[in-house]
């Protein structure tokens, strides 16, 4: 695929740079079609020589990524294909984090709005992340809908953070604000909003500047650490309580109640927190 052909992505380039922006209205899901552009572009950047640095950032400046797609409980075969690329003890949503953390480029997430679920565990999978303060948030909210974390982000969370706040982020349930994300180590930097552009752009050319070789060689020598048996028990864990007639009922009940409408997931952690069993 060029550039163009994306539909939910826009890609600009200059300076060793690529900037991915996500596009994905109503409030950018992360449903079949955007993980599969985003597995695309990353696959066809994988061996070029003239990218060095990939800053992600949102059209929307309310919301990253909300999370993946809950109306998927009625498609469950959507995901067939990229399971089958999937590397073997990986499920697909793992194996997409995987396919970022493991991008030979410096990958950069600049967080302005909220990222939930497979947001979150997006960002935590890139190599860095810088947020705006008082504008970004970010959240493990499938407790509340009866279900663990199955992206990821048990894992990214225990080597980013202490395991007594990984499991406050992930049984606590609660938006946390881009200030304490930093204090909690899931972030780099919580920064003020009129700052973030200008740090991340200077810092990712500082980058992309860096002299050949420099970039692989710190990627070699700080490598992402093998977190295949956590996945396997990630999986099980989440694969377990989603086939209990919780999650469905709390899932539908949620769509139904708001979930994934741009008023719905301002406040998606109160809403999910008014469903019944």
């Amino acid at each position: 695929m060029t550039d163009t052909d994306f539909k939910r992505l826009r890609i600009s380039r200059a300076d060793g740079i690529a900037t991915i922006t996500i596009d994905n209205p109503p409030v950018n899901v992360l449903d079949v079609p955007l993980m599969s552009e985003i597995r695309s572009f990353l696959l066809s950047v994988r061996n070029d020589p003239d990218t060095r640095v990939l800053v992600f950032q949102s059209a929307d400046p309310e919301f990253f990524i909300a999370h993946v797609d809950m109306t998927l409980i009625d498609e469950p075969h959507a995901f067939d294909e990229i399971a089958r690329e999937a590397p073997e003890g990986l499920n697909p949503f793992q194996a997409f984090g995987e396919l970022l953390r493991e991008q030979p480029q410096v990958t950069i997430v600049k967080l302005v709005g909220l990222a939930r679920g497979g947001g979150a565990e997006f960002v935590a999978a890139a190599d860095m992340a810088f947020a705006a303060e008082g504008r970004a948030g970010l959240a493990q909210c499938e407790a509340l809908m009866g279900i663990t974390p199955g992206g990821g982000a048990t894992q990214y969370l225990s080597s980013r953070m202490t395991r007594g706040r990984a499991l406050e982020v992930i049984l606590g349930a609660d938006l946390v604000d881009a200030t304490t994300a930093e204090s909690y180590g899931w972030i780099n930097r919580a920064l003020p909003a009129s700052e973030l552009d200008g740090f991340v752009d200077r810092l990712a050319r500082n980058i992309a500047a860096l002299p050949e070789g420099v970039i692989a060689a710190a990627k070699r020598a700080l490598p992402p650490e093998d977190l295949r048996d956590g996945f396997k028990r990630e999986h099980e864990a989440w694969a377990g309580l989603f086939e209990l007639p919780a999650a469905e009922k709390l899932i539908r009940s949620g769509l139904k109640t708001g979930a994934q409408t741009r008023e719905g997931e301002r406040n998606l952690e109160s809403l999910l927190r008014t469903l019944k069993v």
